[in-house]
């Protein structure tokens, strides 16, 4: 069976806790992804800032980019997978919690992200047509 590891974007960029959205932002732009991992200092997950949460939670709100930090975006506990959990896991996960990327954990440390194209990559249609259906209600 196939694993995240085997599909996943690896050597995922994380945003520091600290880092402004500001920050963010150019980081997402620099790399051309929508969300970006936040890492605390102790090099643990915090949560996902996307470039939605920038705008919608934070601009549209008033918020100043260049004063807030990530971390006041990063809420709850991250929806995660295991390196070594298999496709159908992944499947479950992504459809349970209608998530369209889920950071990579081994052990406590972030190794890639798999996202909806990745799985589309790696699985045929049907499962991932269900997916797609899963996390667009």
């Amino acid at each position: 069976m196939t694993t995240a590891r085997e599909i996943m974007t690896p050597d995922a960029t994380c945003v520091g806790e600290k880092e402004t959205l500001a920050d963010a932002a150019r980081k997402m732009a620099d790399l051309g992804v929508g969300s970006l991992p936040i890492c605390g200092e102790d090099n643990r997950l915090k949560g996902m800032l996307t470039d939605r949460d920038i705008v919608v939670k934070a601009l549209a709100q008033g918020r100043d980019a260049s004063s807030s930090t990530v971390s006041e975006f990063a809420q709850g506990k991250p929806v995660t997978i295991g390196a070594d959990d298999d496709t159908d896991e992944i499947l479950r996960t992504m459809a349970q919690h209608k998530v369209r990327r889920l950071p990579v954990i081994d052990g406590h440390r972030l190794v890639g992200i798999v996202a909806v194209a990745d799985v589309a990559r790696a699985l045929p249609d049907r499962p991932v047509g269900d997916l797609i259906d899963a996390i667009s209600e």
